[in-house]
């Protein structure tokens, strides 16, 4: 793993789960666009692979299954080891479920979703929020939902898992210290694959990812810690 290249003191290093597609991706992109250094990571080698040929020296991406809490302790190692801690952890991996009754969902699947959406996110903070209480200074940013605000037909199980993101960065704000914060933020509706998987070719009537990063990456950048512990939502989303 490289270590970024001389940045001026506006650009941040910038850790983000589930790189390789949808927002994660396009923040990701963005965020390299304008100049910022990206630590990336999902299961996806191919997409992976992609990536880090597309932006050598921008970025460094990694095959990582952030349920596996030894993948992420090693993974977090490296970016440390590298360049130092990050100044902002973006947790955005997550699956969502086939859309279905509450009580007919797959055991392992409902399994599946909470071990990635959930331990996922636990398995981050073990791994980051020491290095961040070490530097005195950083935000986590917790991608949610307005399904973890509200209650929805058909993706109940995923909707459990981002009441569990709003949560658990509620309780974690209450035990940082000042100058690191965390923000639970839903991006709103934007056309992904998991929209798609929620609402069919309805989602089409949204902006793409590319569009919804092009505008919230200068936001989620601008969350400070005087905001921790706030449930936000991204602009260039529609409504939720």
């Amino acid at each position: 793993m490289k270590a970024p290249s001389e940045q001026s003191t506006e650009n941040k290093t910038i850790a983000i789960t589930g790189v390789s597609r949808g927002l994660g991706r396009a923040l990701a992109e963005v965020f390299i666009e304008r100049g910022h250094f990206v630590y990336g990571c999902a299961r996806n080698a191919e997409a992976v692979a992609e990536l880090q040929q597309a932006h050598k020296g921008a970025g460094e991406f990694s095959v990582i299954d952030v349920a596996g809490e030894d993948e992420v302790q090693a993974w977090a190692r490296q970016i440390v080891e590298f360049h130092g801690c990050p100044d902002v952890l973006i947790n955005n991996a997550a699956l969502v479920n086939s859309p279905c009754k509450l009580w007919e969902i797959p055991a392992r699947e409902a399994e599946t979703l909470f071990e990635v959406n959930v331990l996922g996110m636990l398995h981050l903070f073990r791994a980051f929020v020491p290095e961040f209480l070490k530097k005195g200074r950083g935000m986590i940013i917790n991608i949610s939902s307005g399904a973890g605000r509200m209650g929805l037909p058909g993706i109940g199980a995923y909707c459990g898992t981002k009441w569990a993101v709003e949560g658990l960065t509620k309780s974690l704000a209450t035990e940082l210290p000042e100058g690191v914060g965390t923000v639970a933020l839903s991006p709103g509706m934007v056309d992904t694959d998991m929209l798609r998987t929620c609402f069919g070719e309805e989602a089409a009537s949204h902006h793409d990812a590319g569009q919804w990063a092009a505008t919230a990456a200068d936001y989620i950048l601008g969350i400070g810690p005087e905001q921790s512990g706030e449930s936000l939502r991204t602009p260039g989303g529609a409504g939720d």
